[in-house]
């Protein structure tokens, strides 16, 4: 049995870790525009509302430190920045001679769009779930509505009981659309099968997910989306599936957690520095990178469930994978909120 505390503990090793490796955390003290170009290295800094352990916010962080690694960048961040600290952070970066500020702006969508309006020279590539504002505020989304899909189609073949169970943020377009193309796939496969949905209303609550996943477990439900941090904790003590979200995070359960849709920042983030590098940079929205043909999201490996899939099952999610990549299946876009059956 793995408990919430040594989840937690993992995570905050991952981000500790990451941390100590890039002297990141909090704005560093201002550097003027000229000395930020004196080297001619790219300075990038990121600004994120949760913590680095929350899966969406680590995978834009773990694709800035690929850049730091591969491309030579600069890069520090801010976590769990509160809506009153966002402007004065997002200052300090800009007037500190950061060429590009990336980070997720959903809860402080006005404040990130405000203060980027105020520095029109530095380039901002924020998620939003709204579109692009001129001259320099570039927006991105987690378009995972595709492995989302795929991850449905081994859920519907996979439950006994014909009872599913998704434990979700909020009914927004983001979270609404790759759960309801999880349903779709689910039902794809098993059209008797019944759906219970439950909402958090948060980005970040493990015992509030998972306190919501051990109710659709005692309700009858033996697979389960995680689609927040905690759902996989209340599948390994009730020994049921999970489908995990953002990142493959089988370790947290390696009996227990299939597979589940991946989102990859780096095509956006490789993108962002190309356009700032050449000095060719535009408000754009970038949500596209975010797909599997553009090779920002895929479906986890199945770990130890390689073997244990039945063929037919592994076989019709390749099919339809193909199929995806080869813009033959179009994986479609319901944003409406999903209800319990």
């Amino acid at each position: 049995m793995v408990g919430y505390g040594l989840n937690r503990l993992a995570w905050l090793l991952i981000g500790a870790l990451t941390l100590v490796a890039c002297g990141g955390g909090e704005a560093p003290a201002p550097r003027t525009a000229e000395s930020a170009a004196d080297d001619g290295t790219l300075r990038v800094a990121a600004v994120f509302e949760t913590p680095i352990e929350e899966p969406w916010v680590n995978q834009i962080h773990v694709a800035l430190i690929k850049a730091r690694d591969e491309l030579g960048i600069e890069y520090t961040w801010s976590e769990s920045v509160k809506a009153a600290d966002f402007a004065r952070v997002m200052r300090e970066y800009a007037e500190g001679g950061y060429q590009l500020i990336m980070g997720d702006a959903f809860g402080a969508e006005r404040i990130a769009r405000r203060t980027a309006a105020v520095y029109p020279e530095t380039a901002f590539v924020f998620g939003s779930g709204i579109g692009p504002a001129e001259p320099n505020f570039a927006v991105f989304d987690n378009w995972i509505h595709e492995p989302a899909y795929l991850a449905g189609l081994i859920a519907g073949g996979m439950t006994e009981s014909n009872v599913i169970g998704v434990v979700a943020a909020m009914p927004i377009p983001e979270v609404n659309r790759i759960t309801n193309a999880w349903i779709a796939g689910a039902r794809e496969v098993n059209p008797d099968v019944k759906v219970k949905v439950a909402f958090i209303g948060s980005f970040f609550d493990p015992p509030k997910a998972k306190e919501a996943a051990l109710a659709q477990i005692e309700a009858g439900a033996d697979v389960l989306y995680a689609e927040r941090f905690g759902v996989i904790e209340a599948c390994v003590e009730k020994d049921v599936y999970a489908i995990s979200n953002m990142s493959d995070q089988s370790e947290l359960g390696p009996d227990h957690v299939i597979t589940g849709p991946v989102w990859d920042m780096w095509p956006t983030v490789e993108q962002a520095i190309k356009l700032v590098e050449a000095g060719v940079f535009t408000a754009q929205d970038m949500g596209g990178f975010s797909y599997m043909a553009k090779g920002g999201s895929y479906l986890a490996p199945y770990h130890v469930f390689e073997e244990r899939l039945p063929a037919e099952l592994k076989q019709k999610v390749e099919e339809k994978t193909a199929e995806i990549m080869s813009g033959n299946y179009r994986v479609e876009v319901d944003e409406s909120t999903p209800k319990s059956d």
